[in-house]
């Protein structure tokens, strides 16, 4: 393929006059604006490992659901939800969470490819499961991925203000009376179901592009969560729906290209970080 045909113009509007890619653009901006709105905190807590444990094993229950016929949204939540609660219980000793989500993942992974092979349907269901397929969502999908989204919104608005104590100094935080022994398990749950939902768009290998490369973006060009916060948002909703519009024309996997927009937005905002660390040092 020429690099024409990778930036084919006409092909791409024509394409984007298509209901299923105008539904698919509304369902990537609302994954763009829950992982936008997470990622921050995501970094903050140093999740971005935990983010990749739970999404192996959001890909697992996808891989079950698509096995038993069921839907692979409601079986990525399931399996998400379920890596939150093995990580919290197996993994409250700090010196010991990165080895249980070690070794979550390779287990999860593992179920995941096994229960793949026992599917004997198309092979680019299987594959679309690890780099995401966002064109093949219909309307059940963005109905479940719209409402799950609202939900955890709407929950991390209610925890905000302790999640972000707990999160910046988790110590003054026990002992002004933050309840961490709950707090953390739920922000877990809300990570967890925000990624079984970035699942289905770049897969469980390619998450961590709208999980958590937006918020250390942010985190490099600010301290103000406030403001990192929309900026993550702003980098999340500029990575995916930018890789589904590039992807139309050469038909090719959006993960490849919401991955690489969200990484040329990290590097630049390092870029933009270091410049001013050195304003800053000779002034």
């Amino acid at each position: 393929m020429n690099l024409a045909a990778l930036f084919d113009l006409e092909t791409m509007f024509r394409l984007l006059q298509l209901d299923f890619v105008r539904q698919a653009l509304l369902a990537a901006a609302v994954l763009g604006l829950v992982s936008g709105v997470l990622g921050p905190l995501v970094v903050a807590r140093n999740m971005s490992f935990a983010v990749h444990g739970t999404a192996e094993l959001a890909f697992t229950g996808a891989a079950a659901a698509l096995l038993l016929g069921l839907s692979v949204g409601v079986g990525a939540l399931a399996g998400a939800v379920i890596a939150a609660v093995i990580l919290g219980v197996l993994g409250r000793r700090g010196n010991e969470q990165d080895s249980v989500i070690g070794a979550v993942l390779a287990f999860g992974l593992g179920l995941g490819v096994l229960l793949l092979w026992l599917y004997p349907g198309r092979a680019s269901s299987k594959f679309s499961l690890l780099v995401g397929q966002i064109v093949g969502v219909d309307s059940t999908d963005l109905a479940l991925l719209s409402g799950a989204s609202i939900a955890v919104i709407v929950v991390f608005a209610v925890l905000y203000r302790p999640l972000l104590f707990a999160s910046v100094d988790p110590e003054v935080a026990l002992a002004r009376g933050v309840p961490l022994a709950w707090l953390t398990p739920v922000f877990a749950v809300l990570v967890g179901v925000a990624t079984a939902l970035g699942v289905q768009t770049v897969g469980a290998l390619l998450v961590l592009a709208l999980m958590v490369t937006p918020g250390a973006a942010a985190a490099r060009v600010t301290a103000n969560p406030v403001t990192a916060t929309v900026l993550a948002v702003i980098f999340a909703e500029a990575a995916v729906l930018g890789g589904i519009v590039l992807s139309l024309a050469p038909g090719a996997p959006v993960s490849s290209f919401v991955t690489a927009i969200s990484f040329t937005i990290y590097l630049v905002c390092r870029l933009i970080g270091r410049y001013r660390l050195r304003r800053v040092g000779t002034a």
